[in-house]
């Protein structure tokens, strides 16, 4: 008896819609199309995580504390050696008082002055164990901002617990003036009959503690509240000094300025 051949699958039917499946068989499967074949053979995709740098943070905080740690250490060191240095020594700065100012001279014309005074300038070195040793002294006096004069005093060491009285003349020999300075001298002279006098003594010191000596730095000492009266004869004048106050500043240059 002959097998009989079953076809695969029904025909579709005439108006070429599938079959119904027979026996509530499953539906056909149909072949995958380029998309899915695609998707199907690419792999998927995972986003990395950002690279660490732990490493990197690490060293850069490690060297910040370093550096943080090495210049507190230079700060502490140098405040202690700071506070043995004052308790060894107990330096202090220089002082200087002016002890007498005469007037011997003071002409002024419509366009030239002509003036000299007698100056006597006290220094005191307070300190036990320091030693100021000055370069030459340059003087000048000023009136309202108008220069009315100029000396020198010659260099001077200054010893420890030392008192020095320093005597020069300052004057000034036909010095030019314009029209609105002499004005001003003689508002001054005719309504106060005093003149306001200013004193600067510029010059450099050298310091010497114990065996140490240091650099030279510029120092300032300005003298102010002194009042001249211009004498009408051959007798000079004595100004008023009682009430002077004068500072010793630092004078620190950089460059082109000076502080």
């Amino acid at each position: 008896m002959a097998d009989r051949v079953y076809p695969a699958a029904k025909p579709a039917a005439a108006n070429g819609t599938a079959a119904p499946a027979v026996n509530g068989g499953a539906n056909p499967a149909f072949p995958a199309n380029k998309a899915q074949l695609y998707n199907a053979t690419r792999p998927t995709y995972r986003p990395q995580p950002p690279p660490r740098r732990k490493h990197r943070r690490s060293c850069c905080c490690c060297c910040c504390l370093w550096t943080t740690f090495f210049i507190i250490t230079i700060v502490l060191l140098a405040a202690i050696a700071g506070a043995i240095f004052w308790v060894l020594y107990r330096p202090q700065r220089p002082s200087f008082s002016v002890s007498s100012l005469q007037v011997s001279q003071f002409n002024l014309t419509s366009t030239k002055l002509v003036s000299k005074f007698n100056l006597t300038v006290i220094a005191r070195n307070p300190n036990k164990k320091v030693t100021f040793f000055y370069d030459p002294i340059n003087i000048s006096f000023s009136s309202d901002d108008l220069d009315i004069g100029s000396g020198s005093l010659p260099a001077l060491t200054h010893g420890t617990k030392n008192v020095t009285t320093l005597k020069t003349v300052v004057s000034s020999s036909g010095q030019n003036l314009d029209d609105s300075a002499v004005s001003t001298l003689r508002s001054e002279l005719k309504n106060k009959k005093t003149l306001p006098l200013e004193i600067k003594l510029d010059t450099k010191v050298k310091v010497k503690v114990g065996s140490l000596k240091t650099k030279k730095v510029g120092i300032r000492v300005k003298c102010n509240g002194i009042k001249i009266t211009v004498p009408t004869g051959k007798s000079p004048t004595k100004a008023t000094t009682s009430d002077v106050k004068c500072d010793v500043d630092l004078r620190i240059k950089i460059w082109k300025w000076t502080f």
